[in-house]
């Protein structure tokens, strides 16, 4: 498995730069967030129109695409025009090497900052980490395990290794089983527990951990495919973009309040925290 991970990030790597004026794609991926390549193309076309003004690119030289799928991701990320990206943090850890996906700058959404993921479980189920012997834990951070038994969850304490840990984008789901006494719990960002207790069995669960706060998705350059020159003018132009009114109508449209640079010694302690 290693030696064809490494095979495939050599293969990335040799992919060919894209030179001035040579059609790029921005991709965006978020396994397990709503919608489809389908319905958010119109977005995405937006999008990369007023990015395409604002680095004063040609019209079309940048083109964007969502995948709500890892695999797809995957596959569109592996194309020679795919040469940025806005992922992630649990696709960004898992697929890094693979893709050769180096960060930045970090997307913050319209909520604001860095996000928590909180544990939620039936009231009085759950007294401490030790009780998830046998549980079933879920959730959008889950599409890595390690991120849950590292950065997401260790800060709550020992965990066990009879623990599973599923991957689901359907929290609803999994929280009425959870509120039906079932062994599951589920791991939920800052809007969704801000809508828990609207919910119509909300009274019957409790958050009991909640991480520290951790990086939301992360734009990346994929492969080395964006030549120097063009890549400072990207960063500039997404770093400026809000700071205007039709820049921060166009970071609304895809449900981002503003670019910022990445704190890459905090992504390097949360991938030596999952070791």
């Amino acid at each position: 498995m290693t030696r064809f991970v490494r095979l495939m990030s050599m293969l990335v790597l040799l992919a060919p730069v894209a030179v001035a004026d040579e059609p790029v794609c921005l991709v965006f991926c978020a396994p397990g967030y709503p919608g489809n390549t389908a319905e958010a193309q119109p977005t995405m076309d937006h999008f990369a129109s007023g990015l395409n003004s604002a680095t004063g690119w040609k019209p079309g030289t940048l083109t964007a695409v969502y995948h709500e799928s890892g695999s797809a991701g995957v596959e569109r990320l592996s194309s020679s025009d795919a040469a940025v990206a806005i992922v992630s943090l649990p696709f960004y850890l898992k697929h890094r090497d693979e893709l050769a996906l180096e960060p930045l700058l970090a997307a913050v959404a319209t909520d604001g900052g860095e996000g928590t993921w909180s544990l939620v479980a039936a009231k009085g189920k759950l007294s401490g980490p030790g009780d998830l012997a046998g549980w079933t834990v879920t959730g959008l951070p889950a599409y890595l395990p390690a991120l849950v038994r590292g950065p997401v969850l260790s800060g709550w304490g020992e965990l066990p290794e009879n623990m599973t840990i599923q991957f689901t984008s359907r929290a609803l789901s999994a929280l009425r089983k959870a509120s039906r006494g079932e062994t599951v719990a589920v791991l939920l960002d800052v809007p969704q527990i801000e809508a828990l207790s609207s919910l119509p069995f909300g009274e019957s669960l409790e958050v009991v951990h909640t991480s520290g706060p951790l990086p939301g998705s992360v734009l990346c350059s994929v492969g080395g495919r964006l030549p120097e020159a063009r890549q400072v003018e990207l960063v500039n132009a997404l770093l400026a973009m809000g700071k205007a009114p039709e820049g921060t109508q166009l970071l609304e449209s895809i449900r981002l309040e503003r670019f910022e640079k990445v704190n890459l010694e905090k992504i390097n302690r949360i991938v030596e925290a999952m070791d």
